[in-house]
């Protein structure tokens, strides 16, 4: 099942992976640099400072970033005025010498090609590191995990009033005005919000129509994106409306472009970006004209934890209401059970994969307990991850889709957080 996930996420893996190779011998050899437990995060010496990617390196594609030299790791992550609170790792909570270790490990041995690795705990950052093409100030490509911040974006217009809870249940096109219902195939008015949301609307376009759509890209501006894909998929059965990890968020984007007063961008910008700080991203455009929205933003670490931390505080972001908390509640629950055939980034201890409103769960086992994980994930390795029960979040960065993130998670990161 996931295999439709790595192809369609092949396009933005290729960027991924391209990150620049050429440095990889060279600094292998020495690939760590730790931030002492005896460091202060207030007066940081230049070597314990997290790197940044300077004004050059800013300026280019993130296939052309050259890999650190040396692996950068702190047990007392910096306060950088961003919103973000900060703690002391084994002072705040978790195990430091096992987190520590962990970190070293990946940086010796870094075949995953991590870029990124924090951890926080009830609500504080207590660890951070970067790798490779890893910088605190770099946006790194997000993924599939637009995917859930697609989902934020229309939960906001649902707390806003611009929709309500009870339209999830109604058809997509009864949003979307601009559309000839007379030239759509059978079955489209069964395509409601909360299945697009779960990548269950049925749509089914051929390999051929989809290069016929390449081929003339103006019929997909605005709506018409919407409405060739509704004239040209098979037609909507019940049978079809089964999981399939397809581009359905579009769906979604198209939707709240309709309802919010201006355009998608400009809502997600001002309501959700704007209030939570995040200033230093990219977020792609899709060829309809409309933020892209399965993929194609990028974003600090740090704001990945931003994106997590509304998620831990149920919506709220400095005491504002940003999304409901009954919109997120069944965003991050595991409506659909996806199966534990391919379990992208699993292992021996995780199982139960299942998947909300574009976020995905999962049981993390450690010794004989299980722990119910939710997390934002992108292809090449980009997770947000959150166990509500140990008030957990791990965000990673990575460049390498054969990972095996949540296992690492679930036998390395839990037991160092577990009384």
């Amino acid at each position: 099942m996931r295999n439709t996930y790595f192809i369609l996420m092949l396009a933005g893996i290729l960027c991924l992976n391209a990150c620049n190779t050429k440095d990889q011998k060279t600094n292998n050899s020495d690939s760590l640099a730790t931030n002492n437990a005896s460091t202060t995060a207030n007066n940081p010496t230049p070597e314990q400072r997290a790197p940044e990617a300077n004004a050059a390196e800013a300026k280019l594609s993130f296939r052309d970033i050259p890999y650190l030299k040396k692996a950068f790791m702190t047990a007392t992550p910096a306060d950088r005025n961003d919103g973000i609170l900060v703690g002391k790792l084994g002072v705040d909570g978790g195990n430091k010498e096992m987190i520590l270790k962990l970190a070293q490990e990946i940086a010796d041995s870094n075949r995953k090609k991590f870029d990124c690795f924090l951890i926080a705990h009830k609500g504080k950052l207590l660890f951070e590191s970067y790798y490779l093409c890893g910088r605190i100030n770099l946006p790194h490509p997000q993924a599939s995990t637009n995917k859930a911040y697609t989902s934020f974006a229309l939960g906001r217009a649902i707390q806003l009033g611009y929709l309500t809870m009870a339209d999830l249940d109604k058809p997509v096109v009864s949003f979307l005005k601009d559309l000839d219902s007379t030239k759509f195939v059978k079955g489209v008015e069964k395509i409601t919000l909360h299945q697009a949301l779960t990548m269950r609307s049925g749509i089914r376009i051929s390999k051929e129509q989809g290069e016929k759509f390449k081929k003339n890209p103006a019929q997909l501006k605005g709506q018409g994106q919407v409405q060739a894909w509704l004239e040209h998929s098979a037609p909507i059965t019940e049978a079809a409306q089964t999981f399939k990890y397809s581009g359905d968020p579009v769906l979604v984007m198209q939707v709240i472009d309709a309802v919010v007063p201006g355009s998608a961008k400009d809502f997600i910008k001002t309501e959700l970006l704007d209030k939570m700080g995040i200033t230093n991203y990219d977020w792609k455009t899709d060829v309809s004209g409309l933020p892209r929205s399965g993929s194609g933003s990028s974003m600090t670490s740090r704001d990945m934890i931003k994106w997590g931390t509304l998620a831990r505080n149920k919506g709220k972001w400095k005491g504002e209401q940003l999304v409901p908390e009954a919109f997120l509640a069944k965003a991050r629950s595991r409506i659909v059970l996806t199966g534990d055939d391919d379990v992208y980034g699993g292992g021996k201890d995780v199982s139960k994969q299942g998947y909300g409103y574009y976020w995905w769960s999962a049981d993390l086992k450690h010794g004989n307990k299980s722990y119910f994980g939710t997390s934002a994930q992108g292809g090449g390795g980009q997770y947000i991850l959150l166990i509500e029960e140990l008030d957990l979040m791990v965000v990673v960065t990575a460049h390498e889709n054969d990972n095996h993130t949540l296992q690492m998670v679930a036998e390395r990161v839990i037991p160092a957080f577990v009384k």
